[in-house]
C-alpha cells in the first residue's frame, strides 16, 4: 500500500544519454549543494510564501542529483508544481509539472537508475517510480524513517535541512491521494485548482551555486 504511493504513471521511453552538462550548460555538480524550496502551503496565488531548503548529495545518487539539477536550472517544470499526494506520517509527492504540455516532454525524460546507498530516513528526498528505470520529475520527502523502501530501489538523492521540515510537515493534507494523476499529466493545475484548490505548491526554486536562480511567485 505504501509503496504504491510512491509510483508513477508507467511510460514506454528510452533512459536518457550520459551527459556531463545540464539542461543550461553548465558542468553537473560533484560536491553537495544547496536549493531552497519556496512554498505557498494554502494554495492561493501570490499568497504568503514559506521555504525550506535541501542539500543535493551527488554522491548519494548520481543520476538523481543531476536530473534535479535539470529541473532546477529548467524552472518551469518545478515552478507551479502541486503537493499533489500527502499521506501523514509517511511522504509528500510532488513534481508533475502544472502546465501539461511541459508534462508531457518530461514524462518521457527518463534517467538511469541509482543504487541505494542511504536509506529513506524522515526529511530525505527520493525520485517516485514506476519500475526499473522510469524516474522522471517525481519525488518525495519521507516525513518519516521510511528504510522498507530501500529494498524497493527508491535512491534518496537529497536531504531537507533544519528547520526545513517545519515547512514541509505544514504542507496540506486534507486531499490525502486523492488527485488522479493521468488528470494532472492531461490537464494540469487547471484540474488541481478547480477540484482541490487549497493544495500547497512551489512558488519557485532558487539556488545560489547554479547560474541563473528560478523564483517566480505565481
Amino acid at each position: 500500500m505504501a509503496a504504491k504511493a510512491l509510483r508513477m504513471i508507467p511510460a514506454l521511453v528510452g533512459v536518457a544519454f550520459a551527459s556531463i552538462v545540464d539542461v543550461k550548460g553548465q558542468a553537473y555538480a560533484t560536491e553537495p549543494w544547496d536549493a531552497t524550496f519556496h512554498v505557498d502551503l494554502d494554495g492561493q496565488d501570490g499568497g504568503s510564501q514559506d521555504s525550506f531548503t535541501v542539500r543535493v548529495h551527488p554522491d548519494w545518487a548520481p543520476e538523481g542529483a543531476k536530473r534535479f539539477q535539470d529541473l532546477v536550472q529548467t524552472g518551469s517544470v518545478l515552478t507551479g508544481a502541486r503537493f499533489f499526494r500527502v499521506v501523514p506520517n509517511f511522504m509528500v509527492q510532488f513534481g508533475i509539472p502544472g502546465e501539461p504540455q511541459v508534462a508531457s516532454e518530461w514524462q518521457n525524460k527518463n534517467i538511469p537508475d541509482d543504487p541505494v546507498l542511504k536509506s529513506n530516513k524522515a526529511g530525505y528526498m527520493t525520485y517516485a517510480t514506476a519500475g526499473p528505470g522510469t524516474r522522471t520529475s517525481q519525488m518525495f520527502i519521507n516525513f518519516k524513517d521510511n528504510s522498507f523502501l530501500d529494498s524497493q530501489g527508491f535512491a534518496p538523492f537529497a536531504e531537507v535541512l533544519d528547520p526545513g521540515m517545519d515547512v514541509v510537515n505544514k504542507i496540506q493534507s486534507k486531499y490525502g491521494e486523492s488527485p488522479n494523476q493521468g488528470l494532472i499529466q492531461s490537464q494540469g493545475n487547471q484540474y488541481l485548482k478547480s477540484k482541490f484548490p487549497e493544495l500547497s505548491f512551489v512558488s519557485g526554486v532558487t539556488s545560489s551555486f547554479l547560474a541563473g536562480e528560478h523564483h517566480e511567485a505565481l
